[in-house]
């Protein structure tokens, strides 16, 4: 009996492990928004870069140790959404207003329209397609406000990005999930790899990167934006 159950044992603890793992990203999201408060960009970005660095961890740890069945009492996709909803959108939101890049009546039609839009998105069943990449463009607004911080582009230039992107959150166009989408993966995995690590750069020198993190970090991310709309358009809707 005790060979049997020790096992299972670990097996539990280990799934344990990986929700207990998923929810430090609430600690994280809080270090960012105290950097966020004191206006202090960069730190906030570190700390939403690393609790960016979890996400993208977490999952293939819960698959792995099926934390559905040996840790059912926590639901992981449900710690997921609110931590991924405070640190891609609600805490970038903010950092975009009160930083000034868009301020006035631009920040404020920003902040309603990239919080309303991203909560209605993260609780829409539709979100993922067949090959697990998204449909719509996934709310990673944590990932556009960086590049924003890093380009300091006009107000309207700000303030049309976020106007197209939520309205592509609902449209028919696929975003990929780095880890998750198959096609392209042995493309889309270190592309990301070396987002998380451009973008850390940037943040770290306070968004006066010198050319190969600025370059490296456009690149990377008009990548990660139109891989998915260009696997569609290859292979299909469905492909």
């Amino acid at each position: 009996m005790t060979q049997t159950t020790d096992p299972q044992n670990r097996l539990r603890a280990k799934a344990l492990a990986v929700h207990l793992f998923t929810a430090t990203g609430a600690v994280f999201a809080m270090l960012a928004m105290l950097e966020a408060i004191q206006r202090d960009w960069d730190m906030m970005f570190v700390w939403l870069i690393v609790a960016f660095a979890v996400d993208g961890v977490d999952g293939p740890l819960a698959r792995h140790y099926d934390v559905k069945r040996y840790a059912p009492q926590f639901d992981g996709v449900l710690l997921d959404l609110i931590i991924d909803y405070l640190t891609y959108v609600f805490i970038p939101a903010y950092a975009l207003y009160a930083s000034g890049m868009m301020d006035g009546w631009s920040g404020w039609v920003a902040v309603i329209v990239i919080t309303y839009t991203s909560a209605l998105y993260f609780c829409d069943t539709r979100m993922k397609t067949r090959d697990n990449s998204f449909a719509g463009f996934p709310g990673c607004w944590n990932m556009l406000v960086l590049v924003l911080f890093a380009l300091t582009p006009p107000w309207w230039v700000s303030l049309v990005l976020v106007a197209v992107l939520s309205v592509a959150m609902f449209l028919p166009v696929k975003f990929i999930h780095p880890v998750r989408t198959k096609r392209w993966r042995m493309v889309s995995l270190p592309v990301a790899l070396l987002w998380t690590v451009f973008a850390g750069m940037a943040a770290w020198e306070g968004f006066r990167p010198d050319p190969v993190v600025f370059w490296g970090l456009m690149i990377t991310s008009v990548y990660l934006l139109v891989a998915g709309a260009a696997q569609q358009a290859v292979h299909g809707p469905d492909g």
